[in-house]
């Protein structure tokens, strides 16, 4: 597979109709931020690929979506020519999104997993507007389902002694997240 048939591919797949947030636009955040925290990451290359590929499978109605995407990287990467052990490196970082919790060593997870966050630190209109594209992407759930669920997910979030692992994240990020993920439940 050629890069660019490769890269056109990656872009077609972020770009779908239903991808409301998790689409090109939350990938370049998260690159922005990765760029601003890069001084914090062993293997950079790792982490913004995984940055890319993170969410390239996403279906709201299922539960293993950092398992599909993973190996989707894998293949992908694989048939980039991409070595190995760097592809390991990028599954590893995609497989622990799914809890956003990194272990204490885990400098490559603790960035790309803030970067996946520091949309819940954004200024409140932004915020909102993330907010709506997540509803967005859960349509398909009833209104009372919608607010059960999500008010869970926030609440757990609010729950975690911190929610960023990177100093800079946690001195820049941590008390407006917390602000906005209280908002939203208290707006839900």
């Amino acid at each position: 597979m050629a890069m660019r048939t490769a890269f056109t591919q990656l872009v077609e797949t972020y770009s779908t109709p239903n991808r409301h947030y998790h689409n090109l636009t939350h990938i370049n955040h998260v690159l922005d931020i990765i760029q601003t925290l890069e001084n914090y990451t062993e293997n950079l290359t790792a982490v913004k690929l995984a940055a890319w590929f993170h969410d390239v499978v996403y279906d709201t109605q299922a539960k293993d979506n950092e398992e599909k995407s993973a190996e989707y990287t894998n293949k992908f990467l694989s048939n980039l020519g991409i070595p190995i052990e760097q592809i390991h490196s990028v599954t590893h970082l995609i497989l622990n999104t799914k809890h956003h919790q990194p272990d204490t060593d885990d400098l490559d997870s603790q960035v790309l997993l803030d970067a996946d966050l520091a949309i819940l630190a954004v200024n409140s209109n932004q915020y909102w507007e993330y907010s709506n594209a997540i509803r967005q992407e859960y349509s398909w759930l009833s209104t009372p389902e919608y607010v059960t669920g999500r008010k869970q997910v926030l609440k757990e979030f609010l729950q975690r002694p911190k929610i960023y692992s990177t100093p800079l994240m946690f001195e820049f990020a941590e008390l407006p997240a917390r602000a906005n993920l209280t908002a939203e439940i208290l707006r839900l």
